[in-house]
């Protein structure tokens, strides 16, 4: 079955270099008919300029007001999101938006990867009217409709959800007033009350790596600098779906940073100075008149402009696997199959307990690096004791689950 004709849309500000290569993954979809609609700053909208992309000027730190603007030019029956800093595998638009045809389905979201690419960021999770999320516990693979129930709706992270144009359209968007943090929460709650008994896709197999890139957010290490606008909006949300705010979230954070310097990523001086922006969000959140929910929108976008995607099957899917000193000749071998449109994998084994990493490089194929007895599922022991022909046959397999529909 065919996924629906889907608009991509992408907020960008401040990231050109994560930002084109995620349009690069998208380059490598096998979806048939997708759009791609970014929202950016000067120097986003920039890049890779000689693909087809409706192009959207917005410079705010406002990522619902952003999300908006790519909304009012979306044409697709399915609007799909993704961060800057996300790497799309080839499969994941196709697996995400296939359940819209089921008529009952008005969102889908699948599971994201931390930015080695093995590791799990998100999972399956309901997001509950604190603002809390509890995870759900599936397998992966398959698709698995859940309906909103006992005031939790399933959560869609907003580096890798879809929603159906109609349903998003008819509650209004994104809700400017979360600037950051729980945006996507709130259209999840918003959804599931306007449309009770509807229906939203987990699909575990629809899958990005999101590196959290560094931001005036966020450090290089993917610790967080300042939580105002996370204490700001957790308050409102809590104020919203609970009635009242219940001092959001301080002991979770705390927490969360106290594990943050336990791994050496953060300063213990800078604790402080972190807690106390999370306690001026809260505040501001606790204390500023609740906005009222957003109008149902009308939309009137520009033609429907297809991207230039390879369009790739499973015949045009190669992995390749050897030594890292054969990393040469593989590279050359990659590099004449990308030309023709091909999604390529190179597998580089070290004679190391070194755990796996995978990344999408500049010249158009996916490359993993690890020890022939290192980890990379995350479910595999420390030491994974094989041969090489053996630990070859089995990260092929992998990586053909992850790359091949």
């Amino acid at each position: 079955m065919s996924p629906p004709r889907t608009s991509v849309v992408i907020a960008s500000r401040g990231r050109p270099v994560h930002l084109r290569m995620c349009l690069q993954s998208l380059s490598l979809q096998d979806h048939q008919d997708f759009e791609v609609v970014l929202v950016a700053d000067r120097e986003g909208l920039a890049q890779s300029p000689s693909l087809p992309i409706k192009r959207i000027a917005f410079d705010a730190p406002n990522i619902s007001a952003a999300r908006n603007l790519g909304l009012s030019q979306a044409a697709g029956e399915v609007i799909a999101f993704i961060d800057d800093d996300a790497i799309a595998e080839p499969t994941w638009l196709s697996r995400l938006t296939v359940p819209f045809n089921e008529p009952d389905v008005i969102a889908a979201t699948g599971w994201t990867r931390e930015g080695d690419g093995f590791r799990w960021q998100t999972r399956s999770q309901l997001m509950t009217a604190s603002g809390r999320a509890e995870d759900i516990e599936l397998p992966e693979s398959g698709i698995y409709l859940r309906a909103a129930s006992e005031g939790k709706a399933v959560s869609t992270i907003g580096t890798n959800c879809a929603f159906r144009s109609t349903a998003l359209h008819r509650i209004g968007g994104f809700d400017p007033a979360f600037a950051f943090h729980l945006d996507e929460s709130d259209v999840n709650m918003r959804l599931s009350r306007r449309f009770p008994g509807s229906l939203t896709a987990i699909v575990p197999q629809a899958q990005v790596i999101h590196a959290r890139a560094q931001s005036t957010r966020r450090s290089r290490s993917g610790v967080s600098r300042d939580l105002t606008a996370q204490g700001r909006s957790l308050a409102l949300f809590q104020r919203r779906y609970s009635g009242t705010p219940v001092r959001p979230g301080l002991k979770e954070v705390r927490q969360r940073l106290l594990r943050n310097m336990v791994d050496g990523a953060l300063d213990p001086l800078h604790i402080p100075a972190v807690l106390g922006s999370f306690r001026r969000g809260a505040k501001q959140g606790s204390q500023t008149s609740l906005p009222e929910e957003p109008s149902p929108r009308n939309d009137d976008p520009d033609p429907f402009l297809p991207f230039l995607s390879a369009s790739c099957n499973q015949n045009d899917s190669i992995i390749l696997a050897g030594w890292y000193w054969q990393a040469k000749n593989l590279r050359d071998k990659a590099q004449q199959q990308v030309r023709f449109n091909r999604v390529v994998t190179i597998i580089l084994f070290t004679p190391t307990f070194l755990p796996h990493r995978v990344r999408l490089t500049k010249g158009g194929w996916f490359e993993q690096t690890g020890g022939v007895w290192g980890k990379s599922d995350p479910d595999d022991p420390p030491a994974m004791m094989s041969r090489f022909r053996d630990r070859c046959d089995l990260e092929i397999s992998r990586a053909k689950r992850r790359r091949i529909r």
